[in-house]
């Protein structure tokens, strides 16, 4: 039976975030000769509930800071994804990331790591 996928709460004292994806860069080839890099090429996260299953985020918006500075803005698709595409992976520097609903309200506030390329809020 498929999880029915619902918005998520304004306030989730449980919600955390985590990293989904970090790669190390080697020096070294892979076996065919070409050489390994990041799945993705853009910086994308993930909202997702405790079980895992995305919430719908149609109308949802999310803002990059970096030293609280706005460094981009991008909206969310209906299956709980937003992907920056000025913000190219591996992330040399860390980021707050901070969601909104379309009015404008503010949902959840998250430290991205330098060195992701993917970042999954929970909750």
């Amino acid at each position: 039976m498929a999880t029915k996928r619902v918005k998520p709460l304004l306030y989730n004292p449980a919600s955390t975030g985590r990293v989904i994806r970090k790669s190390v860069q080697s020096s070294c080839c892979g076996s065919n000769g070409s050489s390994s890099g990041p799945t993705f090429n853009r910086l994308t996260v993930v909202w997702v509930n405790q079980n895992g299953v995305p919430f719908n985020t149609t109308g949802f918006f999310a803002r990059l800071f970096r030293n609280g500075q706005l460094v981009s803005t991008a909206s969310f698709d209906s299956f709980g994804v937003v992907r920056f595409n000025n913000i190219g992976t591996l992330t040399n520097v860390s980021y707050n990331i901070r969601t909104f609903n379309a009015n404008g309200v503010q949902f959840r506030s998250r430290n991205i790591p330098a060195g992701v390329q993917t970042y999954a809020i929970i909750g």
